[in-house]
């Protein structure tokens, strides 16, 4: 396998932006997500994504997501036209610019595509912040019995602050279609993950899907984002109780120290 300098990476990302007419910032800003996730081992939300947004027939660079309505407890967006990526990092700045007294539910409507949830919930997590981060997407996924696609992969993800944060970022899918683009799954594969216990994960994504759009208020994709101020530090009681054993998250921590 070839090796590819990280900044050399990170400059043709930009310059790959910039061609697409976003600004320095934005173009920067979107190089650094998907090298993230190339550094976090999610290389289907990774550089690859660069060339799938060259054939992005919805691509407007100069968009800006738009609050609609914000109180300490609820902040309502509209992507606007922007890029689901920048849409919901944008939005979350709003947010950690002004943070809630207590919890703040953030939700975007056509906020699509998000890419790596983590990258969002840890940018929460960094401020001080619980983040617990869902979005929508193409339906993909198949009932366990067979079917049309009904679902996203609908991923879920939960990030607690610390050096580094703590998180979970888990796809309702058995893959992600981020794998098929990459060429590492079939387009088949993408059926809810367990096995035979397959209805639980296909029931966390109906539950999921239906949350996001409750709170969407028109059809079309979105992102829902809750950030809260944390009481307490749960996270070295269960590491005692853990005794060593590997937890969700552990290898991305591993990478960070």
């Amino acid at each position: 396998m070839s090796r590819v300098d990280i900044d050399e990476l990170r400059a043709a990302l930009r310059r790959r932006a910039a061609g697409l007419g976003f600004d320095r910032g934005r173009g920067a800003r979107l190089a650094d997500h998907f090298l993230d996730a190339e550094l976090r081992g999610a290389r289907g939300h990774g550089a690859e994504r660069m060339r799938w947004l060259y054939g992005f027939d919805e691509l407007n660079p100069a968009a800006r997501p738009r609050l609609e309505e914000r109180t300490d407890g609820l902040a309502r967006y509209r992507a606007d036209g922007a890029l689901g990526y920048l849409a919901l990092a944008e939005a979350l700045d709003a947010e950690l610019a002004d943070p809630p007294s207590g919890a703040r539910l953030v939700v975007v409507a056509e906020c699509f595509p998000t890419g790596r949830l983590g990258y969002f919930a840890e940018a929460g997590a960094r401020a001080g912040l619980l983040a617990l981060v869902t979005a929508t997407s193409t339906p993909r996924i198949v009932h366990p019995q067979g079917g049309p696609p009904l679902l996203g992969t609908n991923p879920l993800c939960l990030a607690l602050p610390g050096d580094p944060p703590t998180v979970v970022d888990v796809s309702m899918g058995a893959v992600t279609y981020g794998a098929v683009l990459a060429g590492r799954a079939r387009l088949e594969e993408l059926v809810p993950f367990g096995g035979d216990q397959a209805h639980k994960a296909f029931a966390l994504a109906v539950g999921l899907q239906l949350l996001v759009d409750a709170l969407v208020p028109a059809d079309g994709f979105g992102a829902v984002l809750l950030v809260a101020r944390p009481e307490s530090d749960p996270v070295p009681a269960l590491r005692a109780l853990a005794a060593g054993v590997r937890l969700p998250g552990d290898r991305f921590r591993e990478r960070s120290s």
